[in-house]
This record gives C-alpha cells, sequence and structure tokens, in this order.
C-alpha cells in the first residue's frame, strides 16, 4: 500500500537489516515492509525524540484502579496468575505512568519488579532474571526491536515466559485508516509471522498468538 508508488526508497529494517521497500507515506509519517521479518517499521526521519515520547505518555490516563484499565490488562494478568504464583519473580518491562500490571499482581502477593526508561529507570533490575515479564502495549514503541527483543529475551530464566500486548497488522486491515499507526510512537508493527521469526531468531521453545496476546516460552 503506497500513498506515493512513484517514490522508490528503502530504509534496513531495524528487526532484521533487510533492505525494506516503501509500505505507506503520508505528511505524517512513513512506513516501509520487511520482505524477511515481515515487520513494517516507521522511517527513521520519522522517530520521535524522547520529549514527544514523554508528552505523549504522560497524555494517558492510566489510572492503575479504574476497572477498564485493568480490564484492558486482564489477558495478561490472567495468564501469569495462570502459570505463576507469589513465589515467582516477575518483571513489567515499560510499566508507564500506570503500572497497573504490577499493582494487580502485588494486590495478590505477587513479587514483581517495574522499569521503564522514562517513567521508572532502575537499570539495576535489568541485572537479574526473571520467572515471567510483562509487556503491554510496549513492544510498538521499539525503536531498536532486535536489541530489546534480545535484552528481554536474556532476562527471562529456564521454562520462562514473556507476555506481550500489541494489536498485530494483517492484510485485511485498511493500512491508512487504521487507527494504530497513528500515534507517533508506534514505530514497529508486526505481523504474526513477524513473531513467528522473533521466536526462531531469539531461540525461543515456542509462540502463541491470541488475538493483541502473544506469549512466548523458553
Amino acid at each position: 500500500m503506497k500513498d506515493t508508488p512513484a517514490l522508490k526508497i528503502t530504509e534496513n529494517c531495524p528487526m532484521c537489516k533487510t533492505k525494506s521497500p516503501l509500505f505507506y507515506s503520508s505528511k505524517k509519517k512513513r512506513f516501509f515492509e520487511c520482505s524477511h521479518c515481515l515487520g513494517i517499521f516507521a522511517s527513521k526521519d520519522f522517530l520521535p525524540d524522547d520529549a514527544l515520547e514523554v508528552e505523549r505518555y504522560t497524555a494517558h490516563n492510566n489510572d492503575v484502579n479504574d476497572p477498564r484499565y485493568r480490564e484492558f490488562v486482564r489477558p495478561i494478568t490472567s495468564h501469569i496468575e495462570k502459570y505463576f504464583g507469589p513465589t515467582h519473580k516477575g518483571l513489567d518491562f515499560g510499566s508507564g505512568t500506570g503500572p497497573v500490571i504490577t499493582v494487580y499482581l502485588r494486590e495478590k502477593g505477587y513479587e514483581i519488579e517495574t522499569f521503564d526508561p522514562f517513567f521508572d529507570n532502575r537499570p539495576e533490575v535489568l541485572n537479574h532474571t526473571y520467572d515471567y515479564i510483562a509487556c503491554c502495549e510496549v513492544i510498538e514503541h521499539f525503536h531498536k526491536p532486535h536489541e530489546e527483543f534480545k535484552k528481554l529475551r536474556n532476562l527471562l530464566k529456564p521454562n520462562g515466559k514473556l507476555f506481550l500486548m500489541t494489536d498485530p497488522y494483517h492484510d485485511a486491515i485498511d493500512f491508512q485508516n487504521w487507527y494504530y499507526k497513528n500515534d507517533p510512537t508506534h514505530v514497529f508493527l508486526y505481523r504474526n509471522e513477524t513473531f513467528q521469526w522473533i521466536q526462531k531468531e531469539f531461540n525461543f521453545k515456542s509462540v502463541e498468538i491470541k488475538g493483541r496476546l502473544i506469549i512466548f516460552s523458553i
């Protein structure tokens, strides 16, 4: 899908370094589509700076006591409760301004740390390993997704699980009118095939794709 099909430009995919053709272009953003990992990524010329990211994230109304917010993250919290108990150690990666997953699980007696590069930047928590990692509406913000997934993989203990939430793209979606690409901080978008590529690239044992919920296991 190209608004400007005559514009013959390419950029290297930040996930797998494959030279990728233009997929969509507008005045506000330009996306490329990788033919190898099938990720869709924003041009490096359109990556937001830290100030814009902080402004965007602080505009979110993330009240940890809001029942609607808790319901939104329930796919992650319910699966953590299914597979792990309070004796396991967890990490809420990209916990943001309202770490609702952490608050909910701590109320249940779970031991879980938080990390966010803007709002809870505690690099010391990245020196440990975890039984599970929650990463809710975060991976679409990765400027360097290969580096970030390598980090997440290395933070997991044997038999650990990585719980992700994002909105995957598929061909039935009208990309031009797709709300998810309009957020200026959404810079890497995933297809289901991209998650399968990630599984092999980072040596995860399996990946389960359940709509917006993605679970990697080692």
